[in-house]
C-alpha cells in the first residue's frame, strides 16, 4: 500500500501545482504621437509664440486663430483682444469661461504665469476630469494686449481616452506660454 501512496501523493501534488486559467485583460489602444519640434510663430498681430511643426494655424479675423492638431481632431482656439480700460472684465470672462467647466470637471488647478522681463503675465488652468476642455489659459500685458486660449477636443469628453493627445497638446501649451512675447515692447 505504501507503494501506492507515494505514487499517487506525487502526482496528486504535480496536478495541484498548476496554475488556473487566468483571462487576459482586453487590450487598449496605443496611442503615438511624434516628438514636438518648435518653431516661431510670427503673423501679423502683435504677439509671437513656439509652436509644433505638426500643429497648423488658421487665422479667423482681429488676430483670433486657430491651432489644429488634425492627427488628434483638435484645436486650441485663441482670441487676442486690445485692453481698453477693460482689463477687468476680461480677466472676469476668461475666469468665468474656465469655471463653467465645473460641472464636468473634477478639479481645476491654477497656475499663474509671470515673465517680467517680455511683460507677460497670465494664468494657465489644468481642468480635471470629463470637462469639454481640459486646457485654458490667458496672458496679457496689463496695459494693451489680452489673449485667451482654450483646448477642445472634436469628441465626447472621456479624460481617459483623451489623456495622451490632451498631455501632448498641454505640453504645446505650456512652450506657447512661456516663449509668448508682445511685439511693442
Amino acid at each position: 500500500m505504501k507503494k501506492f501512496c507515494l505514487p499517487l501523493f506525487f502526482g496528486l501534488l504535480l496536478l495541484g501545482c498548476t496554475e488556473d486559467a487566468i483571462p487576459k485583460p482586453q487590450g487598449y489602444l496605443r496611442l503615438e504621437y511624434p516628438i514636438a519640434k518648435y518653431e516661431t510663430f510670427e503673423g501679423d498681430c502683435p504677439f509671437t509664440f513656439g509652436k509644433n511643426i505638426y500643429s497648423q494655424i488658421n487665422f479667423k479675423k482681429n488676430c483670433d486663430l486657430n491651432i489644429e492638431y488634425p492627427n488628434m481632431k483638435s484645436t486650441v482656439f485663441l482670441s487676442y483682444k486690445q485692453i481698453n480700460n477693460n482689463l477687468d472684465a476680461l480677466l472676469k470672462d476668461a475666469q468665468r469661461i474656465t469655471y463653467q467647466h465645473t460641472k464636468k470637471a473634477e478639479t481645476i488647478l491654477e497656475q499663474p504665469f509671470v515673465n517680467p522681463d517680455q511683460k507677460v503675465y497670465g494664468m494657465f488652468y489644468e481642468v480635471g476630469g470629463n470637462a469639454a476642455s481640459a486646457t485654458q489659459f490667458y496672458l496679457t500685458d496689463s496695459i494693451k494686449n489680452f489673449v485667451t486660449g482654450s483646448v477642445y477636443f472634436n469628441t465626447k469628453p472621456n479624460a481617459d481616452s483623451l489623456l495622451p493627445a490632451s498631455e501632448y497638446i498641454k505640453n504645446d501649451i505650456r512652450l506657447l506660454i512661456e516663449s509668448f512675447q508682445w511685439k511693442s515692447y
